[in-house]
């Protein structure tokens, strides 16, 4: 069984940086695909970020060029770091990963196995 747990969130200033993690078990060191999903108050779950075990990646085109999504696969965690964030970058962030030897798209139907979630919130 995959399960992922999140850690780090918090609040920023507009134009700040957070850093998000995510600790992973169960996955073998090929053959998987890892993403961050975002759910602001009244809004659909939206996909952020996904990296595949070999390093490929896509982003979705609101946080291109600002969050980086990376991985270490001898710790079995994921990263999100996110710089100069806005206000609409405030929601509650997922963790997901999946089995798989493609390179998912940042669909919530792609992916299996969720993590519960951490807030991000960004002020002005």
């Amino acid at each position: 069984e995959v399960q992922v747990v999140e850690s780090g969130g918090g609040s920023a200033q507009v134009g700040g940086s957070l850093r998000l993690s995510c600790a992973a078990s169960g996955l073998q060191s090929v053959g998987y695909c890892m993403g961050w999903f975002r759910q602001a108050s009244g809004k659909e779950r939206e996909g952020v970020a996904a990296i595949r075990f070999d390093g490929i990646t896509t982003y979705a085109d609101s946080v291109r060029g600002r969050f980086t999504i990376s991985k270490d696969s001898a710790k079995n965690t994921l990263t999100l770091q996110m710089n100069s964030l806005k206000p609409e970058d405030t929601a509650m962030y997922y963790c997901a990963a999946q089995r798989t030897w493609g390179l998912l798209p940042l669909k919530t139907g792609s992916f299996s196995s969720w993590g519960q979630g951490t807030q991000v919130t960004v002020f002005s």
